[in-house]
């Protein structure tokens, strides 16, 4: 066995000793509670223990999740905020887990028992048949026999025999991780099921989630807006009109050609300044290229970014107009991490649409070492891109490449 997979390897053996001990508390515990409750149902006390019953399943199935987490790397997201008691679906889900548990938690624990314990037991078989023997007395001839281990009449105490005992501890030591890892996958399944949010729930929540960020983004992209008019455009319209009411000034005082000429130099870069802003922040809020389809947006993106970047586009038909532009600043954002972050010297964009859906792919050839959440911009992305149930997934091993992919529905 390599060292990286001894702490695992102890973890779930730690973990399969456990879980059955945990799991036969809790099914005596929970069906003790709701016998009682079932036999007082017709008292006030009754729903008042049922709902005790239900709220206490929820805390042995944080228990659970906990000990799954820490012990064998088994993540399980917590149910939705509660409800009542007796409506709660999660609190019930975590009555069935408490129930079903025991069967699911035996099979491991057995492997794990019979698996490690003969293993270990049969390795050390010839040190330990000195001790661990019984003693039988030829009928006939009267001498006494020590017998340590012995299987179909045939004595494995003597050499070279003991060898394939020996041998049989070492395969069964070896073989235990991997029959104790198939062990749990039904125990697994059963916490994964009845201790998580269902598929709805789920659901639910990452609808809330999205709607948040999109209301977020909102905001955020407003306030960009307000701030920018407030603090560029609008204050090089004010110089401009200032700039007019001087140029009306001189001509009615009869200037000179040269304050005349400085003034309307100025106005007109203020002119052309005031213009370029309001571009950029149309272009920021719908590009206009756009308009020509996503195809030729994306190859206007990639001739504008400072370093060769081929494009490639398959679509079948137009996309609905908030996925051309979501896709587009997707591609945007992330060819800007390549320029930031990555060290690339080229870049490839890919759009394709398959099976109800649309890749983008943006592959670099940089030093890789990428990951969401780690400051490159990509959770950020991943959040607007949830708005329209999409996905991001990032493949960057270090030393490259590079590639993030963004999936999303198409809808046209």
């Amino acid at each position: 066995m390599r060292p990286s997979r001894v702490v695992p390897a102890l973890s779930a053996l730690l973990y399969a000793l456990l879980a059955l001990p945990l799991a036969l508390v809790s099914f005596v515990l929970l069906l003790a509670a709701l016998a009682l409750a079932v036999a007082l149902s017709v008292t006030a006390i009754g729903p008042w223990l049922l709902g005790l019953v239900v709220r206490g399943a929820l805390a042995l199935g944080a228990v659970q999740r906990a000990l799954a987490r820490r012990l064998i790397g088994l993540h399980i997201e917590p149910p939705p905020r509660r409800r009542p008691a007796l409506r709660d679906r999660a609190g019930w889900r975590a009555v069935g887990c408490a129930l079903l548990a025991p069967a699911t938690a035996l099979v491991p624990f057995a492997t794990a028992f019979f698996g490690y314990a003969y293993g270990v037991l049969f390795l050390l078989h010839p040190l330990l048949k000195r001790w661990n023997y019984h003693t039988e007395r030829d009928p006939e001839t009267g001498a006494v026999r020590h017998i340590s281990l012995q299987i179909a009449g045939v004595q494995l105490d003597s050499w070279p025999r003991w060898l394939a005992v020996v041998l049989a501890g070492a395969v069964l030591l070896a073989g235990s991780p991997w029959l104790l890892r198939h062990a749990l996958a039904p125990h697994r399944m059963l916490l994964r099921a009845l201790l998580g949010p269902s598929a709805a729930e789920r659901r639910i929540r990452a609808l809330e989630e999205t709607r948040a960020h999109a209301v977020d983004d909102a905001a955020t992209t407003l306030r960009r807006i307000e701030r920018d008019l407030h603090d560029g455009t609008q204050a090089r319209l004010v110089g401009l009109g200032m700039q007019l009411t001087m140029l009306q000034e001189l001509l009615a005082a009869d200037a000179g050609r040269d304050r005349l000429g400085t003034v309307v130099s100025q106005a007109q870069d203020n002119a052309k300044h005031a213009v370029a802003e309001l571009r950029d922040l149309v272009r920021g809020i719908h590009p206009p290229v756009l308009d020509q389809g996503l195809a030729t947006a994306l190859r206007t993106l990639a001739a504008d970014t400072a370093l060769p970047v081929t494009v490639t586009v398959e679509l079948p038909r137009r996309p609905a107009p908030a996925v051309e532009s979501l896709v587009y600043f997707c591609a945007a954002e992330l060819l800007g991490n390549v320029l930031k972050h990555s060290g690339a010297t080229a870049a490839q964009v890919e759009l394709r649409a398959e099976d109800g859906v649309l890749r983008l792919a943006v592959r670099d050839d940089g030093r890789g070492g990428a990951a969401v959440g780690a400051g490159s911009g990509l959770r950020g992305l991943l959040d607007r891109a949830r708005t329209m149930d999409a996905t991001l997934t990032c493949d960057s091993p270090p030393g490259g490449p590079t590639v993030v992919t963004v999936t999303l529905p198409f809808r046209s």
